[in-house]
């Protein structure tokens, strides 16, 4: 992961060096900013038993999951954030299968504490509203230059429910389950946390950033957690074309934790099924 990161730092910093901040009015600011993200391959006990020949032929055909592009579209106070579309580097296919559970168009809007995201599952649109993920940033005194930015570090705790809950995973799935004690009680399940390094420069001065993050007083060009990190590889600030922000109207509307029960619910359905299929 460190050898990537210097790898893409390096590029980062050759395509960001020819944008240089701009001090327009706030009420023409605007721009896009363009990350980079990779996750690395967590295969867990069923890793263990596989060859290293195996294992590259599992990276590979996970490639369009654990490598994504996105642009992030902003304002003052509005964004939003998309995936880019890409095909998949082994079939020539979309990823069916990984779109079920990949982020949706996100809307932000910092100044009403509000989230608007589009989701579909199983070809069932959502129109997901709730408030933005509340972040207690840690600020700190550490800088870097990232192109002409010069960016600050800060740090957060935040649940790692919070920041893919868009998201399905089985071992999550048995996780959330209740835990019966030796004395036959229940414990509730533990709490994962997940750590977030971000780096943010405040001479592009809006709050916003890449996929969940935000709330730092400068636009976040870097950010790292839990095994994924997003780096931003362009930024094109007040280009003189008007960039229309609205957020997506269309699918049943829900919260956040009403569609994780509704994306629970389905795959518990399809894992029952299955089972008594086999039967």
């Amino acid at each position: 992961m460190k050898s990537f990161l210097l790898k893409l730092s390096a590029l980062t910093f050759l395509v960001l060096l020819s944008f240089k901040p701009n001090t327009a009015s706030t009420q023409e600011f605007q721009g896009q900013a363009f990350y980079y993200s990779k996750t690395k391959m967590e295969l867990g006990r069923w890793g263990a038993r596989m060859s290293e020949a195996q294992k590259k032929d599992v990276a590979a055909r996970l490639k369009n999951r654990l490598e994504k592009t996105y642009v992030l579209t902003f304002n003052k106070e509005e964004s939003v954030f998309k995936e880019e579309d890409k095909l998949d580097a082994v079939s020539g296919a979309t990823d069916s299968w990984g779109a079920n559970f990949s982020r949706g168009y996100q809307y932000k809007n910092v100044k009403d504490n509000a989230l608007v995201q589009s989701q579909e599952f199983y070809g069932k649109k959502f129109l997901v509203k709730d408030k933005l993920q509340k972040i207690e940033w840690n600020m700190g005194k550490e800088t870097k230059q990232i192109g002409q930015y010069t960016c600050f570090k800060a740090t957060a705790i935040v649940p790692s429910s919070e920041l893919d809950w868009y998201n399905f995973s089985w071992a999550d799935l048995r996780s959330a389950e209740p835990k019966k004690n030796a004395d036959g009680t229940t414990s509730e399940p533990e709490i994962k946390m997940t750590t977030i390094e971000a780096w943010y420069s405040p001479q592009i001065p809006v709050s916003h950033g890449p996929a969940e993050y935000w709330g730092l007083p400068g636009l976040i060009l870097e950010v790292s957690a839990g095994n994924t990190v997003m780096l931003c590889s362009k930024i094109v600030i007040n280009s003189g074309e008007t960039i229309t922000i609205e957020a997506p109207d269309k699918g049943k509307e829900i919260n956040k934790a009403d569609y994780q029960t509704t994306i629970r619910e389905k795959m518990l359905e399809m894992r029952n099924n299955r089972g008594r299929r086999r039967g």
